[in-house]
């Protein structure tokens, strides 16, 4: 029996996950500059448990854009944004139309890049796990993809009181879905926590 399908995503009140202009210098998009985020920096010990629970998980999936800012072929220098041991400490499978040889790195991650979509990237990342969750990491367009297609059972949305006005959209395309409300809404002046259960399709 695998275990369930999780996503942690920081977004604004009007929907973004990150700004427009995504770039090596503004990894986030123009105008965002941490402001989804402040509450994962300035009040960690308020949200230790969120915090440890996005990282718990026996397999990742992200999309390319959320591995690297590049496009294209690979810069085979690029081996992600969180040094030489990322956080994850498990496989990590990318989505990608660019082939690329596994890329192993300190602390048992090992990103994985899968060129033939998010059902064979979450069949992968379904095996490693075993019955341990797998978390779909971001961004956006990923997270879409696999709402759109019934792979996600547990929506856990961190709601900073903040607008974009622009940028990546969430839910963008993922379809007309009841959403079951987990538990009550938590949170500080920083961020609110939803978590939402999602029927399997």
């Amino acid at each position: 029996m695998s275990g369930k399908v999780t996503c942690d995503m920081a977004m604004s009140l009007d929907g973004f996950v990150a700004g427009p202009h995504q770039s090596l210098d503004e990894p986030f998009g123009e105008g965002v500059d941490g402001r989804l985020h402040r509450w994962m920096f300035e009040e960690p010990e308020a949200h230790a448990a969120v915090i440890e629970s996005i990282t718990d998980a026996g397999a990742f999936i992200m999309g390319r854009n959320m591995f690297g800012p590049g496009r294209g072929a690979w810069d085979l220098g690029w081996t992600g944004w969180w040094g030489e041991e990322p956080p994850y400490h498990a496989p990590v499978f990318v989505l990608t139309h660019h082939p690329r040889e596994p890329l192993t790195m300190k602390g048992g991650t090992t990103f994985t890049f899968v060129t033939d979509g998010v059902a064979a990237a979450m069949e992968r990342a379904r095996a490693a796990a075993g019955d341990r969750p797998v978390a779909v990491a971001g961004g956006a367009h990923t997270v879409n993809q696999c709402l759109a297609a019934g792979l996600i059972d547990e929506l856990r949305l961190h709601v900073a009181p903040v607008l974009l006005g622009q940028g990546e959209r969430l839910l963008a395309g993922a379809g007309n879905l009841d959403l079951e409300p987990v538990g009550r809404p938590t949170g500080t002046a920083l961020v609110t926590h939803l978590t939402y259960r999602l029927p399997r399709r």
